[in-house]
């Protein structure tokens, strides 16, 4: 299949989240089962065509509104995915991708909707034919509606279907009214049944509306987005669209995730021979200034968001920290967080460190040198990082919710079986509990060692979410294999 995938972030070339990261390899393994993908992207300030050795593509004009702005393409040389940049310096020549540090760009809903129109018009300027364009998240969201409306008759995409993939249900690009007009297809889209949302614009709700399949990054959370508790006000909308919606997992690339092989640790290791991870422990702590010691350490990288539980993890400090284990925090986000983290460690500054930052050197030795990795999350579509502390025998203590329940099995004290410690209530208490539980069975050795070798023995790999990602697509196109193995 031609497959063409759009997001709004791409690792390596710009990231703020898993989104990225996702967009970074997944379609590098679709690719790798024998389908040609493209991906698309914007040029942002930070990729430099000369640092990736882009080259110009092609330049044509992108309807918006009533008139048309002209951009630029870059592309890659890189195999085995070809990427696209669209180039417009007004809308992403900024410093950062979606935000300053006080508030969302004004602009964001011209920004996207001036990205999502430019995705049929790369095809057209450079004659592709996508048997399926893979949108993600709202940042593209309105391709799949551009395609039933604007470009049904085009003959680029008489075979192409649209799947959009939905990574966090809690941002939705939703604008005022008044942004209907850069839309340029007129207001009998603005309704219930299309994009209006109580009186407003939402970018999402038209991909969820006009995809011809809608994925989700677990199958637990395809599940709670249909509740009015996990639905952010679309429950019933994606409820419609039941038949139609799949849960998919997302996995990690084990070839950069794989600790008998990273040199950005102090030591390798691995399930058979996992002495290493005692060195990377003991590197971890002496460079953060902490006891070195054979207590167990426990560490987060994690976005500073409500939605990452930090609110209950900052009324469960006192606890944590009466059961004398250091607690290692890496990342940034809310001011709020920064400024509630920063006091936990003033206060408790033998045991906890908070690096506000993002290193991935840094994020790498926490994997590998912490015990324990905690995610207390309020909701958690899928998490990438649960599974990478489970490839580095870091043993996760989670909320029991989302993607953190389809990839974590709670630890059973009659069988000795299990990969880590859930809890179910979000609540300090709980959170303290399970911490508890951790504890009590790390200070037991053999089993302690039998949690982490479990762990380390998942899989939770790409592979396996591309060829589920492929069986989607061959529905959104209406491809079906003939006898003797041909397509129609």
């Amino acid at each position: 299949m031609n497959i063409l995938f759009a997001a709004s972030e791409v690792a390596p070339y710009a990231k703020t989240g898993g989104l990225a990261d996702v967009a970074g390899s997944l379609p590098i393994a679709i690719a790798r089962l024998g389908h040609d993908v493209r991906l698309v992207m914007p040029r942002y300030s930070r990729v430099d065509p000369a640092a990736f050795g882009l080259r110009h593509a092609a330049s044509f004009y992108v309807p918006l509104g009533t008139w048309k702005e002209r951009c630029d393409v870059f592309q890659s040389g890189t195999e085995p995915v070809t990427v696209y940049f669209i180039n417009k310096d007004i809308y992403f020549n900024r410093p950062e991708l979606y935000r300053t540090a006080q508030a969302d760009y004004p602009d964001n809903a011209e920004r996207f909707i001036f990205f999502s129109r430019s995705i049929p018009e790369l095809c057209i300027a450079l004659g592709l034919e996508p048997h399926i364009i893979h949108v993600n998240d709202w940042q593209t969201g309105l391709v799949p509606l551009y395609l039933k409306k604007a470009y049904s008759s085009t003959p680029n995409f008489r075979r192409t279907g649209t799947v959009l993939t939905i990574h966090n249900l809690g941002y939705q690009g939703i604008f005022w009214h008044w942004d209907l007009r850069l839309i340029g297809l007129g207001s009998d889209i603005f309704n219930p049944d299309g994009i209006e949302f109580w009186g407003k614009i939402n970018l999402l709700k038209a991909g969820i509306v006009y995809a011809d399949a809608v994925t989700t990054v677990s199958k637990t959370y395809s599940r709670e987005i249909q509740t009015p508790e996990h639905g952010h006000g679309l429950h019933g909308v994606l409820a419609k669209r039941g038949a139609d919606l799949y849960g998919i997992l997302n996995g990690i690339d084990y070839s950069e995730w794989n600790p008998s092989r990273d040199r950005l640790i102090a030591e390798q290791y691995s399930s058979i021979n996992p002495e290493g991870k005692s060195g990377c422990k003991r590197a971890l702590q002496a460079r953060l200034g902490l006891v070195v010691s054979d207590q167990p350490l426990v560490g987060m990288v994690t976005r500073l968001t409500q939605q990452k539980g930090l609110d209950i993890l900052a009324e469960a400090l006192p606890a944590l920290m009466g059961m004398g284990i250091p607690l290692v925090i890496l990342g940034t986000g809310e001011e709020r967080y920064h400024r509630l983290l920063k006091a936990g460690e003033e206060k408790y500054k033998d045991k906890m460190r908070v690096i506000l930052d993002f290193d991935e050197g840094i994020a790498r030795q926490i994997y590998a040198g912490a015990d324990m990795f905690l995610m207390p999350s309020l909701y958690e579509p899928c998490g990438l990082g649960q599974m990478i502390a489970l490839r580095y025998g870091t043993v996760p203590i989670a909320r029991r919710t989302g993607g953190l329940a389809d990839t974590i099995v709670d630890y059973n004290p009659k069988t000795g079986k299990g990969t880590g410690f859930l809890f179910d209530a979000y609540s300090a208490d709980a959170l303290a509990d399970a911490v508890k539980r951790a504890v009590v069975v790390y200070e037991n050795r053999k089993r302690w060692r039998a949690v982490m070798k479990a762990g380390m023995k998942q899989d939770f790999s790409l592979e396996r979410s591309a060829k589920e990602y492929v069986q989607v697509y061959e529905k959104a196109a209406g491809i079906r294999k003939q006898p003797g193995g041909g397509r129609v």
